[in-house]
């Protein structure tokens, strides 16, 4: 019997990119439906790609060069990735009859529309995907909350943690944070990575939590996910976790340092708070944003107040 042909998208990126990129890819399912969807991500994202509903399979793909297609005829590529030329090349390497992607001078043969910097992440691959033809609706975000129970049912979720420091808001003011809404009597927990465990423990010795408060490391990612799912509140930075409280439609607060939300944001809703000093920096830099730093203690405590003020949002609301 002859193999279902295939549409490769790349995407060998984290948390956030993959969530951003959910309408993109379900839009790809919606128009070809009779096709099979592979999805070139890291491993470790596969406990999320389950939650979209439209990718069939997984390609174990690390990032830019990894790339190896062997899951027999391929139909048509789709360069969700970037703008090239490595992702790109390493997409024609696996010889698809078509490939969908921005613009490149490297490229000329290939099609596509230019790249805008000034565009939302989520609405540029859907922005590729509708030159080429293809349907996608960028307010199609949701992921179904995973069937496991939550490790902390209900409580305030404050993940500090973000891949560079530059977009790590101080220890010390996530702890003054998060001991104010302890002392309200809400149970709160700090999530992270087990890389990330000892500045999960900073916060909560800051915080003065109780002995059980820090999940960083205790939890898979699929766990994570269940904890925002099931999560009072999340307060973050600009990081993966925000992107699951979106997908979610959990109540959040999240911290923008160097990248304005415009680009890396949740839609417009009113469980979710955005700050940002309006001050644009370097996401990848070794120290702390000052467009970040310049985001107070009172600052997030107001924005919680906000998103709490919605009593659809949040069933019993928070006192600050």
């Amino acid at each position: 019997m002859a193999l279902t042909p295939t549409v490769l998208v790349l995407r060998a990126l984290g948390i956030g990119d993959l969530l951003t990129a959910v309408p993109a890819l379900r839009g790809i399912r919606r128009s070809c439906p009779d096709r099979r969807i592979a999805l070139a991500a890291p491993t470790g994202l596969a406990p999320l790609v389950e939650l979209i509903g439209a990718v069939d399979e997984l390609v174990p793909t690390a990032g830019l060069g990894a790339l190896d297609f062997r899951g027999g005829e391929l139909d048509l590529a789709v360069n969700l990735h970037g703008r090239g030329p490595e992702s790109i090349a390493d997409l024609l390497r696996q010889n698809p009859p078509r490939t969908l992607t921005y613009r490149h001078a490297d490229y000329q043969d290939l099609p596509g529309p230019e790249w805008a910097a000034d565009q939302h992440e989520v609405q540029r691959w859907c922005s590729l995907l509708e030159w080429f033809g293809i349907s996608c609706n960028a307010e199609d975000l949701d992921l179904t909350p995973p069937p496991e129970a939550s490790a902390a049912p209900g409580a305030v979720v404050i993940h500090p943690g973000a891949a560079s420091p530059a977009r790590r808001w101080p220890v010390d003011r996530f702890g003054t944070v998060a001991r104010v809404l302890a002392d309200q009597g809400h149970r709160v927990v700090v999530t992270g990575s087990a890389g990330e465990r000892p500045l999960a423990e900073a916060v909560a010795d800051s915080a003065g939590l109780p002995p059980g408060a820090v999940l960083a490391g205790e939890t898979s990612l699929r766990g994570t996910a269940a904890v925002v799912a099931d999560a009072r509140l999340i307060l973050c930075g600009d990081t993966g976790i925000a992107h699951l409280a979106t997908a979610f439609r959990t109540p959040s607060v999240i911290l923008f340092g160097p990248v304005s939300p415009a680009h890396w944001g949740p839609p417009r809703r009113p469980q979710h708070a955005c700050l940002w000093s309006g001050r644009r920096g370097d996401p990848h830099g070794n120290s702390l944003d000052p467009g970040l730093a310049a985001i107070t203690v009172e600052d997030v405590l107001g924005a919680v107040g906000e998103v709490c003020a919605e009593k659809h949002v949040m069933e019993g609301g928070l006192d600050v």
